[in-house]
């Protein structure tokens, strides 16, 4: 009989899907790494789980504790399957510009949601960064992940999503790219990548509003980069220690509207139903499109599942309030 003995052991060997109309104008071969089909629906299963072993391994993470995260949705639903199997509980702290569905789905498997505003400084105490922190050391017996500097999240990926990549594509793959947030996903990935062969690129898929690409170029942290944005799970307004810069060759930025749109069109081009940073990633390709030859396998990673977006990007009385479509 084949069968897992958990939930968790579902965790990762997702597939390689190729895209197709979408990418038609490319000269290359454009192949998703398709992340929903792990059992939280997003890449951040993986992470999850590698940072609540390592955090038990150490003593960090205690039998009965409570798991407190600042998450915009993913690493927390990862956090919470991981938290049922082994019988802890959650708090996770998220801002309100996150989808209602994120919120929903959090309390569905369980975990107490706190709820915090978008449009305040990373150091604001009223900040999910400040309010996640402040929980840890407030709650007895619990333990702070602090996804953003953790290093098992790069780890994860080092471990398991590269090797994967590597061994799908026969080692031919020549680009990967990606959307970034804490960055766990694109240094992981990118360090194994480049172990095998240094000539593979690596690129970052950033938003207007965010200061990863001036910093990547200049190395100045620019204040006036910062500004509120639409876009899920990339981006940010701090530099997360799991950025490592140096793996990295470049980062391309896509708008919000950008993003909605292609976020669809992926849905209705390609039937892959799929979150908004999605969209984002595969604009972000085509961006790059005078970066690819003819011979080149180029892999974007897709994070998570539309069905944490059917109010939003799935919305059209949404989007057309934000005047994406007409």
């Amino acid at each position: 009989m084949e069968y897992a003995e958990n939930i968790l052991d579902t965790i990762g060997n997702t597939p390689l899907v190729k895209l197709n109309k979408l990418t038609s104008e490319l000269p290359c071969l454009v192949l998703s790494k398709y992340e929903t089909f792990n059992p939280g629906n997003s890449v951040k299963d993986r992470m999850a789980l590698k940072m609540i072993e390592d955090a038990e391994a150490d003593g960090r993470l205690k039998p009965g504790g409570t798991i407190i995260e600042g998450t915009s949705g993913n690493t927390g639903m990862g956090l919470a399957l991981a938290a049922i199997v082994k019988g802890y509980k959650c708090i996770f702290v998220m801002s309100d510009k996150q989808s209602k569905e994120k919120m929903d789905i959090l309390r569905a498997v369980g975990a107490e949601v706190v709820v915090c505003p978008t449009d305040v400084e990373p150091t604001d105490p009223r900040s999910y960064y400040s309010v996640s922190k402040r929980l840890g050391e407030e709650t007895p017996n619990s333990w702070y992940v602090n996804q953003y500097d953790n290093p098992s999240n790069a780890k994860a990926h080092y471990e398991s999503t590269g090797p994967e990549i590597w061994k799908q594509t026969d080692g031919k793959i020549t680009h990967f790219i990606v959307g970034v947030g804490t960055g766990g996903t694109i240094s992981g990935v990118g360090k194994y990548l480049k172990e095998q062969n240094p000539n593979v690129k690596v690129w970052g898929v950033d938003t207007y509003g965010s200061v990863f690409k001036k910093y990547h170029e200049t190395g100045i942290f620019d204040q006036n980069e910062i500004y509120p944005y639409v876009t899920e799970g990339i981006g940010e307004d701090i530099l997360p220690e799991n950025v490592d810069f140096s793996i990295i060759d470049g980062f391309t930025k896509v708008t919000d509207k950008d993003a909605a749109v292609y976020t669809q069109l992926l849905a209705k081009e390609e039937g892959m139903f799929l979150g908004n940073s999605a969209g984002a990633a595969i604009k972000g390709v085509l961006q790059l499109k005078e970066h690819f030859k003819e011979d080149d396998v180029v892999v974007v990673l897709f994070h998570d599942h539309g069905s944490r977006y059917v109010g939003k990007m799935f919305n059209n009385d949404w989007m057309r309030e934000m005047g994406y479509i007409d």
